[in-house]
């Protein structure tokens, strides 16, 4: 019996030892191996830096990190669907997207411009207020009040290419993106014209 009890005694020691250390932390991007990632896989359409590439791309300088592993993980898992972007994201491991996550978002993103100086009112009031009679609350809420977005979950609007915005309101209203049920549930009770007003209106967000 002493035996028996000494024995458990030791395994519940070991147990509550294995409970207590402390749990691995990742490793520290790599800034110079996530710079190569990107000059050798995102540049082409992203630019180096991530600014002001194409219109119908993000601008992904300044991004927050962890938005960025996020929107990789799922790209690379098809959860978010992108032909190019299910593609490129494929070969990259944990560790390499973390590292350009983090090459990315150390960047400084440029400041944009709105287009529209008709509907700037318009993206203005949506973005701070929302449509109170359609319940879709105040962009502002989660993004932010000057675009700066909330990591994970919620991308920097702030200075984004509007054709960019505004295609990506219009997947989430048409179900092409579902990677947000949130975004789905808001961009579903929006008309054409108010997306394109908010979309506009977050490019020149300062």
């Amino acid at each position: 019996m002493k035996t028996v009890a000494f024995l458990l005694s030791s395994l519940l020691l070991a147990a509550s030892a294995q409970a207590n250390e402390p749990a691995a932390v990742p490793a520290k991007p790599d800034l110079a191996k996530g710079g190569a990632i990107s000059t050798q896989v995102c540049a082409a359409c992203h630019t180096a830096d991530g600014s002001r590439g194409s219109p119908a791309n993000p601008i992904i300088a300044g991004q927050h990190a962890e938005y960025l592993v996020k929107q990789l993980t799922e790209f690379k898992a098809n959860k978010r669907k992108s032909a190019v972007m299910n593609a490129m994201a494929a070969p990259l491991s944990e560790e390499d997207i973390r590292n350009v996550a983090a090459f990315y978002a150390g960047k400084s993103a440029k400041p944009g411009f709105a287009k529209s100086k008709d509907t700037v009112a318009l993206g203005e009031k949506i973005y701070r207020g929302g449509i109170a009679e359609r319940n879709v609350p105040a962009c502002a809420g989660c993004h932010s009040p000057t675009g700066a977005g909330i990591p994970a979950q919620y991308p920097r609007l702030s200075g984004q290419h509007s054709d960019y915005v505004e295609l990506q309101m219009n997947n989430f209203r048409g179900g092409a993106r579902a990677n947000s049920p949130q975004m789905a549930a808001i961009a579903a009770k929006m008309n054409d014209k108010e997306i394109k007003a908010v979309a506009d209106y977050v490019a020149g967000l300062r």
